[in-house]
């Protein structure tokens, strides 16, 4: 039985599509190059493309109460091969923090990193203190060794024993801990605010990134997690007991934690319904058994609101050890196969349209605007080639063509000067804009507003500085929108120009999309509006509350705002883009042809050797434009997964 299954394949098939893009573009780079078409313009564009692509990561998030396996479904799903759990997941040992599985690519190295509890009461969020490496705890994993590996991952479930006043000051709900029986009066709390682990994985490897979640209680009490963490994995699969169902505290995880609004999850929300061989009874055979499960499948798809073939049956623990002993009988009746296959009919072909309709799109223009400068730059060619065919040069008509090209090379050559008028006057409207999503800007309203919070002595005071900050927020972003609109419309009038001089129907503006983020601000909000009656935080004291708040809350606009700044210091550079690329390459086309055609005037060699000089040049140019064909065809070629569902029509795929 294949140990990585057809996941690890479908993710590998993901990663060459990926790598084969990779290289188109750049085969696409030396290819205008070579045609003396390349551009610091062309340049930027397409290392912004490339960017998108290398660093691209897929997330998903395993959710559930404790006790669920959670942390036993990731073993069988990514560690089957080591021949043991090498996360902790037996009884006793659960997932005692946030701990998130990838592998480095940067550091190149297998890790654990561990953050201290005791870094709550601090002023720094999570983001921030990724951004610290000093305080984090480090060990180093040598995946020649699992058995080691697998003692320094059972840190990840420590405890430690504290006073309840202080497990109220690290932000836990008493009456959620498990009391220290080794020590009256005190309770036990996670040992660490949250674990990484980067291992060198086929699939982490690859940019899968797993996201393993404690139970309730913690989920409750660390903020950021159900804030930032949780809402943005492209998919969650929530996990379920099969012998219990969805019980009470199954709901209020997947009500207040998962099926919310604001939540990304665009590659969808699943239930898996673990530990079904609970469930199988020899005794009253294979029937009375897949009912029982069927009835639990219909009743959870029912509580949860999902459909239910997004309810997967399985059991962890036998498709562990079905891989670990190689018995497909037992792989097949553990049912883990067709988790994997959800993952890759829903959530990677998620990512490949992410991919199709922003990197491809753009890259399949640009690479539009070059063989239609390479077109036109043929036919002129074959005009002169005519002007050769009889046993003289038509010297009369080849001057006529150099005429035509000087008129055409001026005429873009005007425009480029025009064009560039027309940048610096984005550039000065991008200054503008810039000013409305200034950083000072903003951390002079997020400083305004922790001095009213700070002041504040009423539950109703602490509210309105909340709401303060998203009006703030808000009306810079409402704005910028505005602002934003004006400058798109000057936009449109100049495509709407440039193509009526040029003929050149197919360009088209790269829009600001300011309204994006006017959106996510306004999600944000919401969630503030759901941190702020959580129990918890109600319960808080002000200065704690007010530390939550910019961790969390003020953190997370922050990441939105720095997107916001990014997006409108590229816009003004990149708006305009197109029609200077395609400008830029007809300008250089023709300046060749010029010097040409004015040169076979001057000159007095004979047709024949003219007409063999422009056939190869003709010939040469022809296997360009074969060569820009075949690239296109190759970034035209359909992602893996939707190659796959041509094929075959997997339950449960879209």
């Amino acid at each position: 039985m294949n140990q990585q299954g057809t996941l690890s394949q479908q993710v590998e098939a993901y990663h060459n599509w990926k790598k084969e893009l990779i290289r188109q573009i750049g085969r696409y780079r030396l290819w205008l190059q070579d045609n003396n078409l390349f551009s610091d313009d062309v340049s930027t564009r397409i290392r912004h493309g490339l960017e998108l692509l290398v660093e691209d990561e897929l997330t998903i998030a395993f959710v559930g109460e404790y006790s669920r396996g959670k942390t036993e479904l990731i073993n069988a799903l990514f560690f089957s091969e080591y021949g043991q759990r090498m996360l902790p997941s037996q009884a006793g040992r659960t997932t005692m923090c946030p701990t998130e599985l990838f592998f480095d690519r940067s550091a190149n190295q297998n890790h654990l990193l561990l953050l201290p509890i005791e870094t709550r009461t601090g002023e720094l969020s999570l983001q921030q203190l990724r951004k610290q490496p000093e305080r984090w705890v480090k060990h180093e994993l040598d995946e020649r060794d699992p058995e080691v590996m697998r003692e320094v991952l059972a840190e990840v479930a420590r405890v430690k024993s504290v006073r309840p006043e202080e497990a109220r000051r690290l932000g836990f709900d008493e009456d959620m801990l498990e009391h220290d029986r080794n020590n009256p009066g005190q309770v036990l709390v996670p040992a660490w605010r949250n674990a990484q682990i980067s291992i060198r994985h086929p699939l982490f490897e690859r940019g899968l990134r797993i996201l393993d979640t404690p139970g309730l209680n913690a989920l409750g009490s660390e903020p950021e997690l159900t804030i930032s963490m949780l809402p943005r994995a492209h998919a969650v699969i929530f996990v379920l007991s099969a012998d219990t169902g969805v019980t009470a505290s199954d709901l209020t995880i997947w009500k207040e934690h998962i099926d919310i609004e604001h939540a990304d999850h665009r590659a969808g929300r699943f239930a898996v319904l673990n530990k079904i061989d609970v469930l199988w009874d020899d005794l009253q055979g294979e029937k009375h058994t897949e009912d029982a499960i069927e009835r639990v499948r219909e009743y959870t798809a029912d509580h949860l609101g999902i459909r239910q073939h997004d309810v997967i049956p399985l059991s962890a623990k036998q498709g562990l050890i079905s891989r670990v002993r190689q018995d497909e009988a037992l792989f097949e009746r553990s049912n883990i196969g067709r988790l994997e296959q959800l993952i890759i009919q829903r959530i990677l072909m998620h990512k490949e349209q992410l991919i199709t309709q922003s990197l491809i799109n753009d890259l399949l223009g640009m690479l539009q605007n070059s063989q239609a400068a390479m077109q036109t730059r043929l036919d002129s060619l074959q005009e002169e080639l005519a002007a050769c065919s009889g046993t003289t040069m038509d010297k009369e008509v080849l001057a006529r063509l150099a005429d035509r090209a000087q008129k055409d090379y001026d005429f873009y050559y005007k425009k480029l000067i025009t064009l560039r008028s027309s940048r610096r006057l984005m550039d000065s409207q991008g200054q503008q804009l810039k000013q409305l999503v200034a950083e000072k800007r903003f951390e002079d309203h997020a400083e305004r507003i922790r001095q009213s919070m700070s002041k504040s002595w009423t539950t109703a005071g602490m509210n309105r500085a909340m709401d303060q900050f998203f009006e703030l927020l808000e009306s810079d972003l409402t704005n910028l929108l505005s602002e934003g609109h004006l400058a798109e419309k000057m936009v449109g009038a100049i495509y709407r120009r440039y193509n009526d001089d040029t003929r050149a129907r197919h360009l088209e503006p790269i829009p600001l999309r300011a309204g994006r983020h006017v959106i996510a601000v306004r999600e944000l909000r919401k969630k503030e509006r759901r941190f702020r009656i959580s129990p918890t935080n109600l319960l808080t004291e002000q200065s704690l509350l007010v530390r939550r708040f910019f961790n969390v809350i003020v953190g997370e606009a922050r990441t939105l705002h720095a997107r916001v700044q990014a997006d409108v210091d590229r816009w003004p550079r990149e708006a305009l883009l197109p029609i200077m690329q395609y400008s830029m390459e007809q300008k250089q086309l023709l300046e060749h042809q010029i010097r040409r055609l004015r040169d076979m005037v001057r000159s007095d060699r004979d047709s024949r050797a003219e007409r063999e000089r422009l056939q190869n040049t003709i010939s040469d140019l022809s296997r360009q434009l074969e060569l820009a064909d075949a690239m296109q065809r190759q970034i035209r070629k359909p992602a893996p997964t939707l190659i796959q569902q041509k094929v075959v029509n997997i339950s449960g795929a879209l």
